[in-house]
């Protein structure tokens, strides 16, 4: 009664699930509760957000880490928790963009700079910090300055200017804000080549200008990038690329493995009729082995409802990004699905690690729950944890504040562990049975010498392969999203991407396990898991290509941040690609023993 009631309970979530995160996720946090209508005069509100070198995205630093002119009373504003996990530190800017309110050189301060002044604004001209603002929710960027370097070899002859003169273009829709661009005056710069004093005008205008475009598509012109002609060319050769391999694969692996089995099934049927003592040979040689559990059942119980866990995680994420959700610069709505979602979807992992565990004959379930939980959050909290020391370090936005610390630190204690809890109680108490096809002997068979391509990791990497290939060309656009400056808004090109590397990544690991069984080797359960995670490790070495060959990052802080998280992120995929290998071999290997007679 009490598993039927938490299963129950389980199906009910899973619709509040979405429920809960469009509520969460679909609308941005308004700049003051704002309705975004006004009228002429009304102040808007314009928030200045971070500072940072344009090729390192994660190290970014609050507007006011720069001697900018500071307004007499600076407001933070109160955000969200994706917006905190994203980076963002929004306060009150020094420009006053009154709605409809036309401004010629208005001087926002005037301000001698000290030769300490000078040195931090000209290192960051060095290294190419721009600056983030956010007026009526619409992002603003621009650079800080420029380096001249014409004509000099010598890098100690670049002269380096601070621009000090911003235009805002604001165009307008009746009482809505629909657009705006900020440029800077080419002319209007400040020479902080030298350590000495420098006395600079900041100044900026403001032009405001009529637009027919409606207020309910002001956001289109983001995701209009990533739409171009010749960007959907590439992403569709992405896709027949991928689709032509599925097929290629799929049609192999059928005409293969149909031929082939149906010749064994004669084969051993035909055996059976006339030779019963006739010695076997090939997959049904082992049948009294291929089902003998596999070694350390609880940690693969643990990684099958980790995986399991992060596979409906990716699901439900598609789905939301599917139904608009994640429409660019919704600030941190993808990181508070994020955490909403896996917190909700904990007790999945829990009923899936401790039903399979019950059903491989585990008797401690409870550290297979602390096992389950620990597998896929250790890692990641160990992460974190050196990451944010490092963000604190570098006094960088990256790093999270301890009220968020705590907030996340409450949504594990009082959601994410109850659910497993409960979910683990639902999968002990299920009963389920393994339904092994045949009988397992009491000793196992002695496994005959294989060839070295017939080990562990060249069969890795032989099934981490095709799967990789289907997806590498989408994976740059992806990698240049999150590591870069680039918007990626075409869900549904990546989701059909993603069914591509499910089917692929299922119909190679059951080839390799055909090929593993009819060599007589029965230990295919790891090898299974292990096969389908493998593309996890590729797209980890695409990380090192993509670092040195595609993109300019540098320094410690975003070199650590990019190869930490992305394997972090790499090992979830690991998880999930393996549980979806070893689910399609168990599926086939049931199948094929089924089919034939087992004493």
């Amino acid at each position: 009664m009490c598993t039927k009631l938490v299963m129950e309970m389980e199906k009910k979530m899973a619709i509040y699930v979405v429920v809960l995160v469009i509520v969460c996720c679909a609308s941005p946090a308004r700049s003051d509760g704002s309705d975004h209508k006004y009228k002429a005069g009304d102040s808007v509100p314009l928030y200045a957000n971070k500072v940072g070198p344009f090729h390192n995205p994660s190290e970014t630093y609050r507007f006011f880490d720069l001697p900018f002119c500071t307004p007499d009373h600076v407001k933070e504003k109160k955000e969200a928790l994706g917006e905190v996990l994203n980076g963002d530190r929004l306060v009150s800017a020094p420009y006053k963009l009154d709605f409809l309110y036309d401004k010629d050189s208005e001087i926002v301060c005037k301000k001698k700079l000290s030769k300490e002044e000078v040195s931090q604004f000209r290192s960051a001209v060095a290294k190419d910090y721009y600056f983030q603002m956010y007026y009526d929710d619409l992002p603003i960027w621009g650079f800080l300055g420029k380096v001249d370097k014409e004509g000099k070899a010598d890098p100690s002859e670049y002269k380096y200017y601070l621009f000090k003169h911003l235009h805002f273009e604001i165009f307008y829709n009746d009482n809505r804000v629909i657009e705006i661009n900020a440029r800077t005056d080419p002319n209007a710069l400040v020479d902080i080549t030298e350590d000495k004093e420098v006395d600079v005008d900041f100044m900026y205008s403001v032009k405001w200008k009529e637009t027919k475009t409606p207020f309910d598509k002001r956001m289109e012109k983001y995701s209009q990038s990533s739409s171009l002609p010749h960007h959907l060319e590439i992403h569709w050769f992405s896709i027949i690329n991928s689709c032509v391999t599925v097929l290629l694969l799929t049609g192999f692996l059928a005409t293969i493995l149909m031929r082939v089995l149906k010749n064994d099934f004669v084969k051993y049927a035909h055996d059976e009729e006339t030779a019963d003592d006739q010695e076997e040979t090939g997959w049904k040689y082992i049948h009294g082995d291929v089902f003998r559990y596999p070694s350390h059942k609880s940690l693969m119980a643990a990684a099958l409802g980790s995986g399991t866990q992060l596979f409906t995680l990716t699901i439900f994420i598609f789905l939301l990004s599917l139904v608009g959700v994640f429409y660019p610069y919704n600030r941190g709505a993808l990181f508070t699905a994020l955490v909403v979602i896996y917190a909700l979807t904990s007790g999945i992992a829990g009923y899936t690690a401790a039903s399979f565990y019950c059903q491989l004959e585990g008797t401690n379930w409870v550290r297979n729950l602390i096992l389950t939980g620990g597998l896929f959050c250790g890692p990641l909290f160990a992460t974190f944890c050196f990451l944010n020391s490092v963000a604190i370090a570098y006094s960088a936005t990256a790093a999270l504040p301890f009220g968020t610390i705590v907030v996340i630190f409450l949504i594990w204690a009082l959601v994410t562990s109850p659910l497993l809890v409960l979910g683990g109680i639902a999968g002990k108490n299920s009963r389920a049975e393994f339904q092994a096809p045949c009988r397992t002997t009491k000793y196992p068979r002695e496994i005959p010498p294989l060839p070295w391509y017939r080990g562990t990791l060249p069969q890795m990497a032989m099934a981490g392969f095709l799967p990789f290939s289907a997806i590498y060309i989408e994976l740059y656009y992806i990698f240049a999203s999150v590591w870069g400056h680039r918007i990626y808004t075409i869900y549904s090109i990546l989701f059909i991407v993603f069914i591509i590397l499910i089917i692929v990544t299922a119909f190679i690991t059951v080839a390799l396990t055909y090929f593993q069984l009819a060599a007589e080797d029965h230990e295919w359960w790891w090898r299974a898991f292990l096969c389908g995670g493998s593309t996890g490790l590729f797209i980890y070495g695409y990380c090192l290509y993509y670092y040195y060959a595609r993109s300019d990052m540098s320094g410690f802080m975003q070199t650590s941040f990019f190869f930490g998280y992305m394997a972090c992120i790499c090992y979830g995929f690991f998880l999930m690609l393996g549980t979806v290998g070893f689910r399609a071999a168990l599926f086939f290997v049931r199948h094929i023993y089924r089919s034939i007679k087992c004493e």
